[in-house]
């Protein structure tokens, strides 16, 4: 970026009205290329001669931007018109960075940020075919005035009137903006991924005419009306109808969400430009001719995500585990909007380490995450307070006094995860400093020598043994956290192996982790308990742990009752000690509760809660009903690495070398996996025949096999196995 370029801002405070930046210049003959860069504080969209700059919607991205501030560098040779005055608008709206966000509490961070202007940073160089080139700069020159974007901020949607006349322009004023923490585009663009059309329009018993796009999204809706000048569009967004089939939004609490168009003459399109929101269903309040004249033609439904490569597939023979595989694909595609949300309609959608780090082998297998992590977990460091102490939410927006366990531990379990999925050491390498400061914060802020004790916690947030009034479950909160803090030792240790660090200390750490827990912690109480005693190696007798949780399961009436926390560990410790029929059985229950139980409600995303919609119709709660929380879709790597059977060995991470050893069952006829991996797709297929199963297994590289009890290893290619039943 040179350094001829300033921050620009308008004259004055336009309120709540999006500035638009103007600029006009003339361009020589013979150009060869013209690029853009540009930044903003805010979110920009750009044009070049009336046409839009780049696909990336949401520009410049969500970072910590007290240290971090992405630019991004658009080739715009194709729009510059040759030898000829050009024309170059910027809108620049409030986005995250000068939005109200955490809106059900105080956030001093935010209303820092709230404070400053509108900026725009920007450099267009022109070059030409004989050496020289031009550079058009924010500088006094540029004009600005208000847009026909009336409002626009992240929970409160965008207002637009289309009607509206510029007034005159002033010249901008320059201003001492962030130059030290610009940085290049480190994150997937955030891009329109696909649309939508309405799958119906109706009446509600309440009268009122409600669009159901069939799909819960993240994104907005494009109208193409007739109108007359000062005709308007007003529409309201939902998940889900009430028992009565009316629309509902109680759940978006504060967030107005609103969507409100203003028309000029004529036939006309309009997309929200500086916003999103979160929906399935969309309540019509006012169209031209009213709003039963509205048809399903009029309106689309455009998704947004991070510009992720699709990488894993999974099919059934069951409809039902099929829709809450895709559910749990929505529910990614939905929140992985630049940085892992936990919900992306309400009052919040912020990035929660909590569900973070419980998706995030999903994730990397639905998806390639790789860059997409990047870039969060360097947002990740740069807000890692110098205690090493890492916050509920990242960018942190909260800035909590203590952190909690199974939420921090982000810091360690997403770089491993993304190191086994990839085989990339290069990011463990740059996150190991802040994997190990994680470790040393717990070490150094515990009341009790190797165990974790004396903090706050979310505990088994949502666990379903909660005592009455409690979010928090049954499980002892210092038993998951010092749980925690041996397992994120250990993950510091396998890191340090990789990257030949020396890391006694930690071996040491972990060994005085585990034997202190198992002295502390003899007997397990809940689900969660046992299930992440076994799974972080911890408990005395591992097999007797795994009993002891197939148990507790059978006991409850082959019920879940973990939350957050133990939800994603409970099916993989059950098969990996005996108990395959069980995991399987908890995995298609039906009834409440279970992951399928939503989707007998009609769910096309994860729920928050297992029972968002109770039994009978009505509503968990108003204050915490998200209907798009992907935590719960963590499932999804226990249907792949063990239900389907891939696994990466970690000796070999990011599947130079597989291992995978299938776990059918005889409630379905089949099951067919395949992942898309840096050395090429592996399949994975059984299914039930006359007499037993059969196993179809495609591998680009070498590849432990292992079918019922028996095991072979084969070079790349494609294999049949059979085994009797």
């Amino acid at each position: 970026m040179s350094s001829e370029m300033k921050w620009i801002i308008p004259p004055e405070d336009m309120g709540d009205v999006v500035p638009l930046f103007l600029k006009d210049f003339h361009a020589g003959k013979n150009v060869e290329s013209a690029w853009l860069t540009i930044t903003c504080l805010g979110v920009y969209a750009a044009s070049l001669n009336g046409a839009r700059v780049g696909e990336y919607i949401m520009a410049p991205g969500w970072t910590s931007y007290r240290k971090r501030l992405q630019y991004q560098v658009y080739d715009v040779t194709d729009l510059l018109k040759e030898g000829e005055d050009n024309h170059l608008e910027v809108l620049v709206g409030k986005g995250w960075y000068r939005s109200r966000l955490v809106g059900w509490q105080e956030c001093p961070a935010q209303d820092a940020l709230r404070k400053t202007p509108a900026g725009l940073l920007l450099e267009l160089e022109i070059n030409y075919t004989n050496g020289s080139y031009d550079r058009v700069v924010t500088d006094e020159s540029w004009m600005t005035g208000e847009s026909g974007v009336r409002f626009s901020e992240i929970y409160d949607g965008e207002i637009y009137d289309a009607s509206f006349k510029a007034a005159d322009r002033k010249n901008a004023v320059v201003y001492d903006g962030p130059d030290e923490t610009l940085i290049e585009q480190e994150g997937e663009e955030i891009h329109e991924i696909e649309h939508l059309c309405a799958r119906k329009i109706f009446t509600t018993p309440a009268g009122e005419t409600v669009i159901d796009f069939g799909q819960e999204i993240t994104g907005y809706v494009q109208i193409r009306v007739t109108a007359k000048e000062g005709e308007t569009v007003d529409l309201s967004f939902g998940e889900v109808l009430d028992k009565e089939g009316n629309f509902y939004n109680a759940n978006y609490r504060s967030a107005k969400a609103m969507y409100h168009y203003t028309c000029k003459d004529g036939e006309q399109t309009y997309k929200p430009l500086l916003t999103f929101y979160g929906f399935r269903y969309v309540r019509v309040n006012e169209f031209p001719g009213g709003p039963a004249s509205a048809k399903k033609k009029d309106f689309t439904a455009i998704v947004l995500q991070s510009d992720m490569k699709r990488t894993g597939y999974i099919e059934t023979s069951d409809p039902l585990l099929n829709r809450l595989i895709s559910n749990a694909v929505w529910s990614q595609k939905c929140n992985f909007l630049d940085v892992p949300t936990d919900c992306p309609q309400r009052d919040e959608r912020l990035g929660w380490t909590g569900d973070a780090q419980v998706f995030a082998k999903t994730a990397c297998y639905n998806f390639d995450t790789e860059q997409f992590y990047y870039k969060w977990l360097n947002d990740l460091i740069a807000d890692q307070r110098e205690d090493g102490a890492v916050g509920y939410v990242i960018p942190d927006l909260i800035r909590a006094e203590t952190p909690s366990a199974a939420w921090g531990d982000a810091a360690a379990v997403i770089p491993w995860e993304v190191y086994l999925a990839f085989g990339n050491a290069e990011i463990l390498s740059r996150q190991f400093d802040s994997m190990k400061a994680w470790v040393d914060y717990i070490t150094g802020a515990t009341t009790t020598q190797y165990l974790w004790t004396g903090g706050w916690h979310f505990a088994d947030w949502l666990g379903l043994d909660a005592p009455q009034g409690s979010y928090k479950g049954s499980s002892r909160e210092e038993l998951i956290a010092s749980a925690f803090y041996a397992h994120s030792t250990a993950l510091v240790v396998k890191a340090g192996h990789v990257l030949q660090k020396e890391v006694s200390y930690y071996e040491d750490l972990f060994e005085k982790i585990r034997d202190t827990f198992r002295k502390t912690y003899p007997v397990y109480k809940t689900q969660t308990e046992c299930a992440i005693a076994v799974q972080f190696d911890l408990a005395e007798d591992l097999q007797a742990a795994a009993d002891q949780l197939a148990e507790m399961v059978k006991d409850a009436g082959v019920r879940l009752q973990t939350g957050f926390v133990g939800t994603p560990y409970l099916l993989h410790v059950l098969s990996a000690y005996g108990h395959d029929d069980l995991a399987w059985s908890l995995l298609l229950r039906k009834e409440y509760p279970s992951w399928l139980y939503p989707v007998t409600k009609g769910a096309t995303t994860i729920w928050e809660h297992w029972d968002g919609i109770m039994e009978d119709g009505g509503f968990w709660s108003v204050d915490m009903n998200s209907f798009n929380h992907y935590a719960y879709g963590s499932v999804l790597d226990w249907i792949y690495s063990v239900a389907a059977g891939i696994r990466t060995d970690e000796e070999a991470p990011g599947y130079e070398r597989a291992v995978i050893t299938p776990h059918p069952d005889g409630r379905l006829q089949f099951m067919e996996a395949r992942l898309e991996t840096r050395h090429g797709l592996i399949t994975s297929r059984w299914e039930h025949i006359e007499g037993g199963v059969r196993y179809e297994i495609t591998t680009p590289v070498e590849a432990d096999i292992q079918i019922r009890g028996s095991r072979c290893t084969v070079p790349a290619g494609s294999y049949l196995f059979y085994s009797d039943r």
